[in-house]
């Protein structure tokens, strides 16, 4: 009897530790998960006591979050005083819901407006700026290439191919990707969502998981591997672009333009400036020269003959 009841525990324990161990989150590797009841797993993100929902995308508000906060037992971090003050990572402000707050502010008093895809939409300013709302980023472009091949794919294969991985991996609905054009090596992806139901992941987000898994540093746990297949070939991503379209135009664009052209105007204005000085002064030394040449030929004229 009480080899029956050892089998029957060990038995027990074994099913048991499958659920223990699938307490994970498949999207988000960054998320800290603990069972607080039986077959009932809570994610939260780390250094946060936001939950975190690993049926979809995690917001890319909370995954720059994340990112700020060491880790020691994952990898080497950059520490918070390394982050340099440009358009990179920063450690931003997101509301309760996962959306970037329209203002974002460094650690010193510098602060900037952004888009919902948390890229910066405006000159920089001091704490007194003002950002009255979160223009939404309606359209994102991806433009990639991949290592060329001894025969290139068919466009339709490669279209086909990337939208089961949008779908699959990112959650993103078909409905959102506007078009997929191919002209080996380069692919051009368009993405496009006016408005984002509840229910449906942001394509910033999904940009932005799409970035980090070409870069090799993938959000996702390290058993979900980053492969593109087409028609069984693997599609080996080798460069990147993503530019973003807001529903409002930057506003900082026009005064870039006018610094633009005031320097452009500088230039025209002190090169003409030392151009006429030079001509000015080679006009006064060739005048200067003549006057000498005349005078000394009047004195020729007018000295009396010694004969």
């Amino acid at each position: 009897m009480e080899p029956l009841f050892g089998a029957v525990l060990g038995l027990i324990l074994a099913l048991a530790s499958p659920a223990h161990d699938s307490c994970t989150c498949e999207t988000n590797k960054w998320a800290v998960c603990a069972q607080d009841g039986p077959g009932n797993c809570t994610c939260r993100l780390a250094g946060s006591d936001h939950p975190v929902d690993c049926s979809t995308l995690t917001s890319k508000c909370f995954l720059m979050k994340a990112e700020m906060i060491p880790l020691k037992e994952k990898r080497l971090w950059r520490p918070p005083q390394g982050v340099s003050d440009n358009d990179g990572i920063y450690n931003p402000d997101c509301e309760d819901s996962g959306v970037f707050k329209a203002r974002q502010c460094n650690q010193s008093s510098t602060c900037w407006c952004v888009n919902t895809a948390g890229v910066r939409r405006t000159e920089k300013g001091g704490r007194s700026l003002s950002c009255s709302e979160l223009v939404r980023t309606r359209w994102i472009y991806i433009e990639l290439t991949h290592k060329r091949s001894s025969s290139a794919f068919a466009v339709a294969d490669v279209a086909k191919a990337l939208t089961r991985l949008f779908e699959s991996r990112y959650k993103l609905h078909p409905k959102y990707i506007a078009a997929i054009k191919y002209d080996p090596p380069l692919i051009q992806i368009r993405l496009d969502q006016n408005k984002k139901p509840r229910w449906d992941v942001d394509i910033a987000d999904v940009a932005y998981y799409f970035e980090k898994d070409v870069n090799n540093d993938s959000v996702f746990p390290s058993n979900s591997k980053f492969t593109v297949s087409v028609n069984g070939d693997a599609l080996a991503i080798e460069k990147l672009w993503i530019y973003y379209v807001d529903e409002k135009p930057p506003e900082f664009c026009m005064r870039q333009l006018a610094a633009g052209i005031s320097a452009v105007v500088t230039v025209v204005v002190l090169t003409a400036g030392i151009g006429i000085a030079v001509l000015l002064v080679l006009r006064w030394l060739r005048t200067r020269t003549y006057k000498k040449f005349e005078c000394k030929e009047m004195r020729e004229i007018k000295a009396p003959s010694l004969e």
